[in-house]
């Protein structure tokens, strides 16, 4: 996502904090999931999530780290980006090196056993206006546009897909 309030921190310290995330309970196994996906004996692909009523916990853990860093003016306070009745994909990224792999789609397949193991009916996700290759990717995925929001100064559509539950372990 592009957000103004972070282009002025360089990226070194953010990634420092987005790391320290990672390494707390709640983004590890307390209120978030992480699911990654492997190729070669390496970490190619991660998905994010969470049920929609973590968003406060989850985004918590940014706020307090940003503001123990030097390089953030003033803590990181992040919007809703989610309705509360969704199991929210955060983020999913592919190494570029395997983009067109099929790794966003396992990544996919693999979230509604998250979101289903949360007892949440629905999987919720934004999608930049301007990114037409993810919009195909999600809406290939089930998703459908159900509404619009503005994060920071940027417009997402806002799509959900109903969760039909799988297996925990997406295969290949």
């Amino acid at each position: 996502m592009q957000l103004e309030e972070l282009e002025d921190v360089p990226t070194p310290d953010l990634l420092k904090v987005i790391r320290a995330a990672y390494q707390t309970k709640t983004y590890l196994s307390g209120e978030a999931t992480t699911v990654v996906a492997e190729a070669d004996g390496q970490v190619v692909g991660v998905a994010f999530g969470y049920p929609g009523e973590n968003e406060d916990a989850v985004n918590d853990v940014l706020e307090r780290l940003s503001a123990k860093s030097k390089a953030f003016t003033q803590p990181f306070e992040a919007e809703s980006e989610t309705n509360g009745d969704e199991w929210y994909l955060d983020s999913i990224a592919v190494d570029p090196n395997y983009q067109g792999h099929g790794i966003g789609k396992k990544l996919l397949r693999a979230l509604p056993g998250y979101a289903d193991r949360d007892d949440e009916e629905v999987i919720g996700l934004n999608v930049d206006y301007e990114n037409p290759g993810a919009m195909k990717l999600y809406e290939r995925a089930g998703f459908e546009v159900v509404g619009s929001r503005m994060i920071g100064d940027h417009r997402y559509f806002h799509m959900q897909a109903e969760v039909d539950p799988e297996p925990l372990v997406a295969t290949a």
